[in-house]
């Protein structure tokens, strides 16, 4: 049996946004990338069987136009969606139910090393100490408030530090996999 994985993949200002206070993401484009490079998310994308997102994530990647960036089945956990859009139908499913009702549906499909990604899902399942790597890469910018990243949780999550990386010159990458006894 493959091992299960819940990665989160994702970028935050220094002071812990994923979203500036009105829903943008133009900062994470403050750092000069002349040569267009996806800072490793190619090769992080390649290694995963499918992506877990919410419905505000869903519908800001909808509205990127251009092709669909992901090249793995991807689910979006929504309550109040009634379904996916008739142009995302062949891209996305939907899936409603608790995070435990929803990675159940998701193994069931045979799909191990998921990507967690959106604020509110991500919370949902460090909520549940559910998120085993934590990929996180901090542009240097404030944004003095927005979405953020991580919120209350029941209980303290220790994580060990696995590796880090400067991109861009600017923007470094940290890998936290969760320590558990």
């Amino acid at each position: 049996m493959m091992e299960k994985r819940n990665v989160v993949y994702i970028a935050k200002s220094l002071d812990g946004y994923i979203a500036d206070k009105d829903g943008g993401l133009d900062w994470l484009h403050t750092i000069p990338n002349p040569d267009n490079s996806d800072m490793g998310f190619m090769d992080f994308i390649s290694q995963i069987d499918a992506l877990v997102m919410g419905r505000n994530t869903f519908e800001v990647v909808c509205g990127f136009g251009g092709e669909w960036p992901y090249p793995c089945p991807v689910f979006v956990i929504s309550n109040s969606l009634q379904e996916i859009p008739e142009a995302y139908k062949a891209k996305a499913e939907l899936v409603k139910g608790s995070v435990s009702e929803v990675l159940a549906h998701i193994h069931s499909k045979g799909h191990s090393k998921l990507y967690i990604d959106g604020g509110k899902t991500i919370q949902s399942f460090l909520k549940e100490d559910l998120i085993d790597d934590l990929i996180i890469s901090t542009i240097p910018v404030l944004l003095g408030g927005g979405a953020s990243l991580f919120g209350e949780l029941p209980q303290t999550l220790a994580f060990e530090h696995v590796d880090s990386k400067v991109l861009l010159g600017q923007i470094t990458q940290d890998h936290y996999k969760r320590k558990r006894d």
